[in-house]
């Protein structure tokens, strides 16, 4: 037989009568909206509404109060987008193989000049956030040897 839990002690709130002036026009729209949030009373409604309303604008959650819809959408689009650039990648990177496997056996690199490239191109990407061109390697590449960055 299993072990019975001890329930958490649930804190007991009164309720407080508070006088509501609102005009006849929201009194009919919150009456025909009173089914279908499935409140039982205007009461309850209009307290499931504050509750909305300050969560809404204390943005305590702001995809609750997106449609459902409107969220698989979001998602949906988010996921493709991450794919696509995810193919284009992997395609980018069977590219960039080739390349450097054709340059690698057209030139005689030493392997410590391209350790000594790529910490110069690590730098390079990092000072101009990825912004990089051919014309910005060519010119490094024919600048006079004096003069270094």
């Amino acid at each position: 037989m299993a072990k019975k839990q001890p329930q958490p002690e649930v804190k007991r709130e009164i309720k407080e009568r508070i006088p509501v002036w609102m005009y006849p026009s929201t009194l009919a729209m919150m009456d025909g909206a009173i089914q279908q949030a499935n409140c039982k009373s205007r009461s309850e409604f209009l307290e499931e509404a504050a509750k909305y309303y300050a969560r809404y604008v204390s943005a305590e959650n702001a995809i609750q109060y997106l449609p459902p819809m409107l969220v698989s959408a979001f998602k949906g689009t988010v996921h493709e987008s991450e794919n696509h650039i995810s193919r284009l990648l992997f395609k980018l990177a069977v590219e960039m193989d080739i390349v450097m496997n054709i340059l690698a056996a057209e030139t005689n690199v030493s392997p410590d000049a391209v350790e000594k490239v790529r910490g110069r191109c690590m730098q390079h990407v990092k000072k101009t956030c990825g912004y990089i061109s051919f014309r910005d390697a060519a010119e490094y590449q024919y600048r006079p040897e004096d003069d270094d960055e």
